[in-house]
């Protein structure tokens, strides 16, 4: 699944092309969008801003319009510039809005709709988010606030997935972080004091901005899919096994996470 570093760097892409500017074009081909006249609704209006919390990617426009995205588990957005090729089928494109020598590609879905903007700040799936780990200052405050509100007995590693904690850390990042921070993903919540807590955030919001800077995650993997090899750290063979409800695959050093 995508996480918040790629959401944002998507952001970075599309600004250039499409902020501050009226699209020449929009399309829908995506047949779900068959009668939602999106082209119609957008016809002249300027996108005013791009921006991202979390996982959730959004393209403002005049008149309080947003086209709000969620990319779940195969979504991707692309941005072109003169003319070149696609990386994916264009039958698999949902979106596409073209500027001056650029295009921006939404392919795959499977979150894409277009809202007023006073919807966007309702929604609950917007509105409940936790403070973004990748925002401009980050909210130590209300994120240990919420992580305290939260199951006691739940495994740290699966708390850091809950969006409503803290928006844009995903599976790969929560591994990563815990390693980094030399805290065992498996450790209940509770026991996982606040210093720890946000040692595992200050450990993972650079290394996430420096991804969302360049595009480039996998240079930071130290754990994430190396399950049999030695860690990088102690020597010791790196383990994985799901987590919490939703299974989730985790992997940590059992020598050097404590």
């Amino acid at each position: 699944m995508p996480e918040g570093d790629t959401i944002h760097h998507a952001v970075r892409s599309i600004r250039p092309i499409l902020e501050g500017v009226v699209p020449d074009e929009i399309a829908t081909p995506h047949p779900r969008f068959r009668a939602d006249r999106w082209e119609e609704r957008l016809r002249g209006r300027a996108v005013t801003s791009v921006d991202a919390h979390g996982k959730h990617l959004f393209l403002r426009f005049e008149g309080e319009l947003v086209i709000h995205s969620h990319l779940r588990m195969k979504g991707s957005w692309a941005s072109y510039t003169d003319g070149r090729p696609w990386r994916r089928s264009p039958r698999r494109a949902w979106f596409v809005a073209r500027a001056g020598r650029g295009e921006v590609v939404q392919f795959d879905g499977p979150v894409l709709e277009l809202m007023t903007a006073a919807r966007a700040r309702a929604d609950q799936r917007i509105a409940g988010l936790g403070p973004d780990i990748l925002a401009a200052e980050f909210d130590e405050a209300t994120f240990l606030r919420r992580l305290r509100a939260d199951d006691p007995t739940r495994p740290i590693g699966d708390a850091l997935l809950d969006q409503r904690t803290v928006a844009g850390i995903g599976n790969l990042w929560k591994a990563e972080g815990c390693f980094a921070a030399g805290v065992d993903p498996w450790r209940r919540t509770g026991d996982v004091d606040d210093r720890e807590a946000l040692a595992i955030i200050a450990q993972t919001r650079p290394r996430m901005q420096r991804s969302a800077s360049d595009g480039h995650h996998r240079r930071f993997e130290r754990v994430y899919g190396r399950a049999g090899r030695p860690c990088p750290r102690c020597g010791a063979r790196i383990r994985q096994r799901g987590q919490w409800d939703d299974n989730r695959a985790t992997f940590w050093c059992p020598g050097c996470q404590e």
